[in-house]
């Protein structure tokens, strides 16, 4: 190819990348929303949006490319290298959108959750339930003794997530220190990325849920500066793991995912004790509306679903147009 045709091609993508910044401001705006919520995970938001792969690899070289420019032996060129090769056009919007999210709607979320925690549930069980086809229908084919082992692998992260989620009976800390706060964060930032593992759940867990709301809501900078360089840290050493698993091993990886969306579904489920961490109670008034809300939870998903194949699809014809 010449080099006025690399160009042409290189544009034609740069103008389709600009083209639907609007939809990745949405997608950025639905994955900070979900973070807001407990038992909800952004990464789950991502994944039915079809941009989790993409924001993993370029978390990915932006962290390497601050670990060039300490480490690295050509530390400027490596690290514009690296930055190169981010989908900024993708990162950028996504980014704004969940900022947008959070500042936005971090009270009104808190409220929600607190004065309508069956009705809440309801909404979120349905998005999660759905979302569980996700990874499932991103898997190839596979028998005998692989498929197997893949149902166990399933049903292991499924139980553990269970588990884990019958944990959070934290109490709200007013005050917590902050060298709390940064180490809290550095953990909860790994559950953004993890489709199944809700951020705001360990927060709701360790008692930091209501108090990170609030210091959003208010503008504690002190508060946010140092949660934001715990999340920085958390997902410097986490994401480039993550990266890895879903390269070399794409299908073990989307299975525990999708098994660690099933067992994140307790925390879900409407009618819970007060009394018990975790304790599932049968149905009991209000019934209609957390069923109902399910209903449109998942439809919600299987509308993204629909939506993102057809832009999949669009983009796997205009590459056989470009080759």
């Amino acid at each position: 190819m010449t080099n006025s045709s690399s160009e042409a091609a290189a544009s034609v993508k740069t103008t389709r990348s600009k083209a639907l910044i609007p939809l990745d401001l949405l997608r950025g705006f639905l994955i900070g929303s979900a973070e807001l919520v407990p038992g909800v995970s952004g990464g789950t938001i991502a994944l039915v949006t079809g941009v989790y792969d993409q924001l993993i690899d370029s978390a990915a070289h932006v962290v390497k490319a601050a670990k060039t420019v300490i480490t690295g032996p050509d530390r400027w060129n490596g690290a514009r290298a690296e930055l190169r090769r981010t989908d900024w056009f993708l990162v950028i919007p996504v980014l704004l959108g969940m900022a947008t999210a959070v500042l936005s709607i971090a009270g009104v979320m808190e409220g929600f959750v607190t004065a309508n925690p069956e009705l809440a549930k309801g909404l979120f069980f349905g998005l999660v339930a759905a979302s569980i086809c996700v990874p499932l229908r991103m898997l190839p084919a596979r028998s005998g003794q692989s498929l197997l082992l893949g149902i166990l692998v399933f049903l292991a992260a499924a139980a553990l997530a269970f588990w884990m989620t019958g944990l959070a009976g934290g109490s709200d800390v007013e005050n917590p220190p902050l060298i709390a706060v940064f180490f809290v964060a550095s953990i909860a930032i790994c559950a953004l990325v993890v489709p199944g593992v809700s951020g705001s759940f360990f927060l709701l867990a360790v008692g930091l849920y209501a108090t990170t709301l609030r210091a959003v809501d208010e503008r504690d900078l002190v508060y946010i500066a140092v949660f934001g360089l715990g999340a920085i840290l958390g997902l410097a050493l986490f994401v480039n793991i993550l990266r890895y698993l879903l390269h070399n091993h794409r299908w073990w990886t989307l299975v525990a995912m999708a098994g660690l969306m099933l067992g994140s579904l307790r925390a879900l489920w409407p009618w819970q004790s007060d009394a018990e961490a975790g304790g599932l109670l049968a149905p009991f008034d209000p019934i209609a509306a957390p069923i109902i809300l399910a209903v449109i939870g998942a439809a919600i998903v299987v509308v993204l679903i629909v939506i993102e194949s057809k832009f999949a699809s669009k983009a796997a014809k205009d590459n056989l147009v470009e080759q």
